[in-house]
């Protein structure tokens, strides 16, 4: 592995300071109300979906159907990465952003009012899954739009910096659902699985309000202002989706190097609920775990994005990959003994090595493409990840550990290294972007980043986009 570069000098002037904190509070604010919608149904398909929709399956089964319904929103964010990125490299970034929330927040709304199996039949798993796919396709679109508005604002030297505060509202909307949740937990069972599960979920529309007040304010990326001004007809890409595949290779690193982070997400938060009351914890336990590592998460987040912008984002993704790989056995060892103490440290660490991994995801991904194609390209790099890596985890962990007679961690160890191992080698096989010029912009065909150079290149190939 090269050196990282020297911290980069900022290409064209420095951004406003008080629009570049406007921009990145608006990016944060509207990424932390919808990451609470999308993440509060991973906590709900653990703890009640699968009773009150899937009531006639056997115990396990429910278990397994319930975190499909999970999937099923995964399965739909590559394709809302697609469509918003679409329109997002041709329309601009904001329209994109109000679109998203307004279906996020309208589909959570309704989960909260959606009759039972009980009340319905099979019609309520059915508008369960439609709601969830909505919620998927929502979110496709969401992340890569308030990354770009803050990457495409702030200076080459502090994307890091400034993504990280975007990319807090991830934990920030975790650490909300969660509390919504713990707050509906304290009621009697009877209760909380008779309306009490609802509450979290009809709050989407006071966040909702709030949330589309926060995006109207935002200006435009200047980026995407500069180059729909200068673009014309022949040079605009009608399908930016054909030009990002024809370098395959780029959106591929790209989905690889985001596997990691959002297994062990998957692993530590959505699943870890199901393993850990099944070995004895409380679930009021678990939920405990699950506020330390959103606390982990938001001093993490923002300290290892920093860090890239010193170190690159090769190191500091490499770092958090080698550490899944070295600390998978003794995070689940710690859960293993039965100590609600070991447990909450076990998922904290679990957190951390995440957060190097996840961190400089938005920098990077960002880097990685062309201003005309770097919605589509970074939208699907991300939301690639997170169907392999987040979507079908909790499902495939749920049956390996069903498979055998005793409950063991084993196959989740092996889970949580096999993924960290395919981060760790899609970054080891791309170059370093910290510093990229975004205004570099190829010619159909190609991206940033597509052109290979000999290991341990100079940092003036790494600039014009030099990629392994």
């Amino acid at each position: 592995m090269s050196a990282a570069p020297p911290p980069p000098r900022a290409e064209g002037p420095v951004p406003d300071p008080a629009l570049l904190r406007k921009v990145a509070l608006s990016s944060l604010l509207g990424t932390v109300i919808e990451y609470y919608d999308f993440l509060l149904y991973g906590t709900m398909a653990a703890l009640a979906f699968g009773r009150l929709f899937f009531p006639e399956s056997h115990e396990t089964a429910g278990m397994i159907a319930s975190f499909g319904t999970l999937a099923a929103g995964y399965v739909a964010r590559p394709v809302g990465g697609a469509l918003f990125g679409h329109f997002g490299d041709r329309l601009g970034r904001k329209s994109m952003l109000v679109l998203t929330m307004v279906l996020m927040g309208g589909a959570s709304f309704l989960i909260g009012v959606l009759p039972t199996y009980g009340t319905i039949g099979i019609a309520a798993p059915v508008l369960l899954v439609l709601c969830r796919v909505v919620q998927g396709i929502a979110i496709g679109g969401e992340w890569a739009g308030a990354t770009l508005m803050v990457v495409e604002h702030a200076d080459a030297r502090r994307r890091g910096l400034w993504s990280g505060v975007m990319q807090m509202g991830s934990p920030l909307g975790f650490l909300l659902s969660t509390l919504a949740i713990t707050a509906t937990t304290w009621l009697p069972q009877d209760q909380f699985l008779s309306w009490g599960w609802r509450l979290p979920f009809l709050l989407s529309a006071l966040l909702l309000a709030v949330g589309l007040y926060v995006r109207i304010s935002v200006t435009e990326s200047p980026l995407f202002r500069q180059a729909a001004q200068e673009r014309n007809a022949e040079a605009a890409p009608r399908m930016p989706l054909v030009r990002v595949l024809r370098d395959p290779r780029t959106l591929v690193r790209a989905c690889a190097v985001g596997i990691g982070p959002f297994a062990l997400t998957a692993l530590i938060s959505t699943f870890m609920l199901t393993y850990a009351t099944s070995i004895g914890y409380a679930t009021s336990d678990v939920m405990t775990g699950l506020l330390f590592t959103s606390v982990a998460g938001l001093v993490g987040i923002p300290f290892f994005s920093a860090l890239s912008d010193r170190l690159g984002r090769r190191a500091v993704v490499l770092g958090g990959a080698v550490g899944v790989v070295v600390l998978a056995f003794p995070v689940y060892a710690l859960v293993d003994t039965g100590s609600t103490s070991l447990l909450i440290l076990g998922m904290v660490v679990g957190q951390v090595v995440q957060s190097a991994m996840y961190a400089p995801l938005g920098p990077l991904l960002s880097e990685l493409f062309g201003t005309r194609v770097r919605y589509t390209g970074a939208s699907l790099g991300y939301q690639l990840a997170a169907l392999v890596g987040g979507g079908f985890t909790p499902m495939i962990a749920g049956s390996l550990v069903s498979a055998g007679s005793d409950v063991s961690s084993t196959p989740l160890v092996v889970l949580a290294v096999s993924c960290g191992l395919v981060t760790a080698l899609a970054i080891w096989r791309t170059a370093e972007t910290r510093g990229r010029d975004l205004t570099d912009d190829p010619g159909p065909g190609a991206a940033p980043g597509s052109r290979r150079v000999r290991r341990g290149a100079p940092d003036e190939a790494v600039r014009k986009g030099a990629d392994r």
